[in-house]
């Protein structure tokens, strides 16, 4: 008997739509990574790219526990002397929640080419609206 490995031709991707109003932003991220990476299916493959496509809506309602909000920062550094930026959590999620969400969910994917295509199909959205209707996306239910 042979062991099945998944590759580009078998894959089938389906959409998946999160909600992320009221729910804690690490579960939501870890959810919807692992929704990209393809882990929550039988025929999953460490080294084959085969995750569906994640719509977050609702990312300004995310909710981050604890005094996360002011202690916790986005911190990123140019590569020059004195380059350091931080951004307090608190700032980011009133002018940027999908850039908080974004970058909790690429920072739960390993680091390599596989998740650089993972993360093209994660979209993330402020409100409840999208615009991915045609593709018929179904709700998953965080647990």
């Amino acid at each position: 008997m042979s062991t099945y490995m998944a590759n580009k031709g078998n894959i089938q991707r389906k959409w998946f739509i999160l909600d992320a109003a009221g729910k804690p932003l690490g579960k939501t991220a870890a959810t919807a990574a692992t929704l990209l990476r393809g882990k929550h299916k039988p025929e999953y493959t460490p080294h084959v790219d085969c995750g569906d496509y994640v719509i977050v809506l609702n990312a300004e309602k995310a909710v981050l526990t604890g005094k996360k909000l002011d202690q916790k920062y986005y911190r990123h550094h140019s590569g020059w002397p004195g380059g350091l930026k931080e951004v307090k959590y608190r700032d980011l999620m009133e002018k940027r929640p999908e850039r908080a969400i974004t970058l909790a969910v690429r920072r739960m994917l390993p680091s390599n080419s596989i998740s650089r295509e993972e993360m093209t199909r994660l979209r993330v959205y402020r409100g409840s609206e999208h615009k991915h209707a045609a593709q018929h996306p179904e709700p998953w239910t965080q647990d």
